[in-house]
């Protein structure tokens, strides 16, 4: 097996309810290590950079605002299969339907906003973790 990385957002809504710590805490419990970390306010070039793919779509401007609407949290892991691994350990898009157990299933909510939200980002696979994070930390590559 080879090492991977993924690009992690903590998304708005988990720094403003003060989740950073219960969540940095799964991820490292699951054996996955903080290569980068990194908390601001996103800026809109960052932004229309990483969700590039669903411009156009009816949910890509409010998705947009919101995640430049206050800090997050940027963090690039490493690890076995870490791209999968932190896709299982967030759990379902939905919060409601998030199994128990995974970090939107104990600690999210949902919202009837134009954007549902759902504490977390993760990569979905090793061509978008690579695109992610070089927008998040040229620096890392």
């Amino acid at each position: 097996m080879s090492t991977e990385r993924t690009l992690i957002l903590l998304k708005p809504d988990a720094v403003q309810r003060s989740l950073r710590g219960e969540i940095l805490r799964r991820i490292e419990a699951k054996g996955y290590g903080i290569v980068a970390l990194a908390q601001r306010t996103a800026t809109a070039e960052e932004l229309s950079s990483h969700y590039a793919e669903h411009e156009g779509k009816p949910f890509y401007q409010p998705l947009v605002d919101y995640m430049g609407s206050a800090p997050l949290v940027a963090i690039v892991a490493e690890g076995e299969k870490v791209i999968e691994g932190f896709r299982s350990l967030a759990g379902a898009t939905n919060p409601t339907s998030a199994a128990p157990g995974t970090i939107r299933g104990d600690l999210g909510r949902e919202w009837d906003l134009p954007v549902i939200q759902n504490l977390v980002h993760g990569s979905d696979s090793p061509e978008s973790a690579a695109r992610e994070i070089a927008i998040w930390f040229p620096e890392v590559g």
